[in-house]
């Protein structure tokens, strides 16, 4: 039997309340962020995963890099539990946090420093994953002279230098316009596809999660829970075909979004009970 790259046994992660109690929780001083998730993730896949503001969704990913750990169940790499971060795995954020006195060049090697790297073989990883991404000819600019998406793009060289198994990627291009969003969504399919990665990838956006996953996992509004998994069947995303105006991407988009429709409604509910 194949050992899952990632999974999750009936984990839970609550929060303690700082003021008071939660009228959601039955009036014990917690908040459930997470309840009873059951999930695997194979080696090599791309998962995504959509649900409503507040459905635990970075609370999953967190658990997964090793920040935090479930209140209940186990979440386990390989098959051994997580204990801690690790270089096995590679967070990318929204934002990109990249050092402005450093050239794009410059913020990959920094990442690679601490590990003890050689300078010159620092370098050359670093141009490697620069090139990877398609800002070789970029190596040299400042994060001031890049785009967002090109900073976006940096950040996630820098990510993957430390060669780590799995990637998670929190919303990575909420920030960013649609026409430069939809560029990126394409060139991260090439680079997973070259790579090989695991990857769990974090979105609001219904069409970002169809366009990118081999699998969407749909979240319910808090507690999260898993609501279903959808598996996404449209193999390559080619760019010479417009693949988001055919019928299967549109079928899929409507199903996840009337899965997703109840839970955003219920977490506006919350939000305004709250």
């Amino acid at each position: 039997m194949t050992v899952p790259k990632i999974s999750f046994e009936n984990v839970s992660k609550t929060f303690p309340i700082r003021h008071g109690s939660d009228a959601h929780n039955d009036g014990a001083a917690t908040f459930t962020a997470l309840q009873h998730i059951n999930l695997t993730v194979a080696a090599g896949e791309f998962l995504v995963v959509v649900g409503p503001s507040g459905c635990g969704k970075s609370t999953l990913l967190d658990i997964t890099a090793g920040l935090t750990a479930p209140t209940a169940g186990i979440a386990r790499l390989d098959g051994k539990p997580i204990t801690g971060p690790g270089l096995d795995r590679a967070v990318v954020f929204q934002q990109y946090a990249l050092l402005p006195w450093r050239t794009a060049r410059g913020n990959i090697e920094l990442s690679l420093e601490a590990e003890g790297i050689p300078r010159r073989e620092r370098t050359e990883r670093a141009r490697q994953f620069l090139d990877l991404v398609g800002l070789l000819r970029f190596e040299n600019r400042y994060p001031h002279e890049l785009s967002g998406g090109m900073k976006q793009r940096v950040a996630i060289a820098r990510s993957l230098a430390h060669d780590p198994a799995v990637l998670l990627m929190d919303e990575p291009f909420a920030a960013l316009d649609a026409q430069t969003r939809e560029s990126l969504q394409g060139q991260l399919r090439q680079i997973w596809e070259k790579s090989g990665k695991t990857v769990i990838f974090i979105t609001h956006g219904i069409e970002e999660a169809v366009y990118l996953g081999q699998r969407v996992c749909v979240m319910t509004s808090r507690p999260g829970r898993i609501k279903r998994v959808v598996d996404i069947p449209l193999g390559a995303r080619a760019d010479e075909s417009d693949i988001r105006a055919s019928q299967d991407f549109v079928r899929l988009r409507h199903d996840i979004w009337t899965l997703l429709h109840d839970e955003v409604t219920e977490a506006q509910r919350l939000e305004v009970a709250a």
